[in-house]
């Protein structure tokens, strides 16, 4: 081979093992990626790229898994400001009684800016690269991520009642779509909207959400069948089901991301398939506040598009997505009634290709194909207490946890090195997270 056939590169990943996620099922052994610019080139064994490539840098992980970075598609980021606030309480408690109050009292941009922030630095510490999230003031959210590089689908609240971030439905739908007109072009922000819930939005703000997502593609986020109260109170007031609702008005459909779904019948199942809605599973969340199990399973077999995120850590407690997708598969064996439910590798398709299909992004995110985004992490599997290997994937889902990741790309912008972050200052971080930690604590007047 001359040098004319030799192509150059800026990032060589040399693996012990590589799960690309596509196709389903493979782990590669001494494989290497690829990467220029921001964007994966090849993905090939390393005694070829020996001769095909010459990269700028090489990374070699001897003892690890390369993988694509994973998806959190739901959560409440600056909500870990509240973490371990208010535990062990059922939801509607929790939320009228404790969360709500306290959102009044300290929800503010610098709140935001500050919680986003830690959000983002667990989230990257332990293996996510992309993040969903639902909260107030958006384009604060929106800017931190931008700033760290880190890819986030931010949602706009949208809710019947003054919040923090505005006066009621109007309000929020006007200032929404001056949000998503400013980001909507952006390489790391996918601006989104985000009723709520059924049981606080009511029709005409949800028909102007449609509309709105129809009009700019905006993807649309609603916790939906969260609890058995949600569902009864539902039939009482309205004697249709919450997904029979948000179909009459338009809501179902390959823009519209489903979170929690725990409390679901045939009926619920045949929407969703039919819509094509996608589902977004929060399950220790769920268990955490004794809102269900979603039937996982169940909606895999009827061909519904199923992702993974772990809420808020005020009611999580962690942003682990590893941890999650540990109880996903533990929880979904249990429901069916089947030990082979959720195998390890479609555990990591919800937490990956799967995210990118809820996105609208598996063209260009979930998997390491070559072409998608160079956005990569590696899980360092050389603890004693993780040997021997004989399957990766099993390690990641059932015996690994996120503190294990050592690192992460983003664009192909190193974020983590050797479990180290490169763009969050974190010592300074804390000293804000410890000043709201004692704003919190003391009690109001």
């Amino acid at each position: 081979m001359t040098a004319d056939t030799i192509t150059a590169a800026d990032i060589r990943i040399n693996a012990r093992w590589l799960l690309p996620i596509e196709p389903r099922g493979v782990v590669l052994d001494h494989h290497a990626v690829i990467v220029q610019g921001t964007h994966i080139i090849a993905v090939l064994p390393q005694d070829q790229a020996d001769v095909a490539f010459r990269a700028r840098e090489t990374v070699d992980l001897p003892h690890h898994v390369v993988m694509p970075g994973l998806i959190n598609m739901h959560g409440h980021a600056a909500m870990s400001l509240f973490r371990g606030m208010a535990d062990d309480l059922p939801l509607m408690t929790w939320l009228n009684d404790h969360i709500w109050p306290a959102e009044g009292r300290f929800v503010s941009e610098q709140f935001i800016a500050d919680g986003t922030q830690l959000a983002m630095a667990e989230m990257i510490r332990t293996g996510t690269t992309t993040f969903s999230d639902m909260y107030f003031f958006p384009d604060i959210a929106a800017q931190v991520a931008h700033d760290a590089g880190m890819r986030a689908q931010i949602c706009f609240p949208l809710l019947d009642f003054p919040t923090p971030w505005g006066s009621g439905p109007d309000e929020y739908l006007n200032k929404g779509e001056a949000f998503i007109k400013a980001w909507k072009d952006n390489d790391y922000v996918m601006p989104a909207i985000g009723p709520h819930a059924p049981y606080t939005v009511s029709d005409g703000p949800l028909a102007q959400a449609v509309a709105l997502s129809e009009k700019t593609g905006a993807r649309i986020q609603i916790h939906l069948h969260e609890t058995e109260f949600e569902i009864t109170e539902a039939l009482e007031k309205r004697g249709q089901r919450p997904t029979e609702r948000l179909r009459n008005l338009g809501m179902l459909g390959t823009s519209t991301q489903c979170v929690h779904m725990t409390q679901i019948d045939e009926s619920d199942l045949t929407l969703l398939s039919e819509s094509g809605a996608h589902v977004i599973h929060c399950p220790e969340s769920n268990l955490k506040l004794a809102s269900g199990f979603c039937p996982v399973q169940s909606m895999l077999d009827r061909g519904i598009n199923v992702a993974i995120g772990t809420d808020g850590a005020a009611s999580n407690n962690d942003l682990d997505l590893f941890g999650e997708l540990r109880t996903a598969a533990m929880t979904a064996k249990a429901v069916a009634g089947d030990a082979a439910a959720l195998s390890a590798h479609r555990a990591l398709e919800l937490a990956t290709l799967n995210g990118a299909r809820a996105l609208g992004r598996d063209h260009d995110l979930g998997s390491l194909v070559p072409g998608k985004l160079a956005d990569i992490i590696a899980v360092d599997l050389s603890d004693p207490f993780l040997q021997p290997v004989y399957d990766p994937s099993s390690h990641l889902v059932y015996s690994n946890h996120g503190r294990a990741v050592s690192h992460s790309w983003i664009n192909g912008i190193p974020q983590l090195q050797d479990g180290r972050l490169t763009r969050i200052d974190v010592a300074d971080l804390m000293l804000r997270v410890n000043d709201w930690a004692e704003r919190i604590r003391t009690p109001a007047d």
